[in-house]
């Protein structure tokens, strides 16, 4: 028996239709989109895992979703609208703030999960092959349903306060999707970076405080006066609140500028870090 017909010829080694071939990354970087479309039913599979990780042994399970913005909303209410009388844009504080509280607690909680996702995934990464994007894309999306069970409780505060939806609404997907476009852009960037630094987890609250603080959510937009109200929306958050306000709430703060600004600089975070992260990704599985 001839060695050639122990180890067959090199037909026999061509990749099947419908695999994939794993071949190091040369040259300029490619984020292959396309891979992550195929593997699409692993991601499924990761937000539901996700889901049901996040509550996994708690006493209240799901409804921490509402409590967390809902006790958030009452502390601001008593403190700052009550106290300190901050303005409201002509709506009431309470629904003021919570209408705030919305995207930005699905926001922040997306940005926590993505930046620590590789790490903690790293039996799989070590393993398996498979579009590391996904692991991060399954930490945002899942934030979806707080997203959602929270969306409830606005509903109620608005038909306490007797506020009717406008056609506004309609764009609400919109604002929406600059709210998962930066959280998962900063969360690439965070992510790839805790990989090598694990500094990341402990600058992680002081940064989400600072962008806290830097986003109109107990306070309106409108304190500032242009141009500086468009350069404050270089922080794509900012039209983001001030959307979900000017859909749900009928505010007047928001303006096209503003729009167009956060727009913008959302699509930076998410392009950015998917570059990033690609560039650092053939390295994840010696270092995490």
């Amino acid at each position: 028996m001839t060695t050639a017909s122990l180890i067959g010829t090199s037909a026999d080694f061509r990749p099947r239709e419908g695999s994939i071939r794993i071949q190091p990354s040369r040259g300029r970087v490619k984020l292959r989109l396309g891979d992550v479309w195929k593997f699409r039913e692993l991601l499924g599979f990761l937000i539901w895992r996700d889901v049901k990780v996040r509550y996994k042994q708690t006493a209240l399970g799901a409804a921490w979703a509402i409590l967390q913005p809902v006790f958030t909303m009452l502390a601001f209410s008593l403190f700052l609208g009550r106290l300190a009388k901050v303005p409201s844009d002509h709506v009431p504080y309470p629904i003021f703030a919570f209408a705030g509280l919305l995207p930005w607690t699905f926001f922040v909680n997306g940005l926590t999960a993505s930046a620590s996702s590789i790490v903690i995934s790293a039996n799989m990464v070590e393993k398996v092959y498979f579009p590391r994007l996904t692991i991060q894309m399954a930490a945002v999306a899942a934030g979806t349903v707080d997203l959602v069970l929270a969306f409830s409780v606005l509903i109620v505060l608005m038909i306490w306060y007797g506020i009717a939806p406008t056609a506004h609404m309609l764009m609400l997907p919109f604002f929406f999707l600059i709210a998962l476009a930066t959280s998962l852009g900063a969360g690439l960037w965070l992510s790839a970076m805790n990989v090598k630094f694990r500094d990341v987890r402990y600058v992680l609250p002081f940064l989400a405080q600072f962008w806290f603080y830097g986003t109109p959510i107990a306070y309106p937009s409108s304190l500032l006066h242009e141009p500086w109200r468009t350069v404050y929306a270089m922080n794509p958050m900012v039209a983001v609140v001030e959307g979900f306000r000017w859909c749900l709430l009928g505010t007047t703060t928001l303006s096209l500028a503003m729009t167009a600004v956060s727009a913008g600089m959302g699509l930076v975070f998410l392009v950015t870090g998917a570059y990033y992260f690609r560039s650092m990704e053939r390295k994840f599985a010696d270092i995490v």
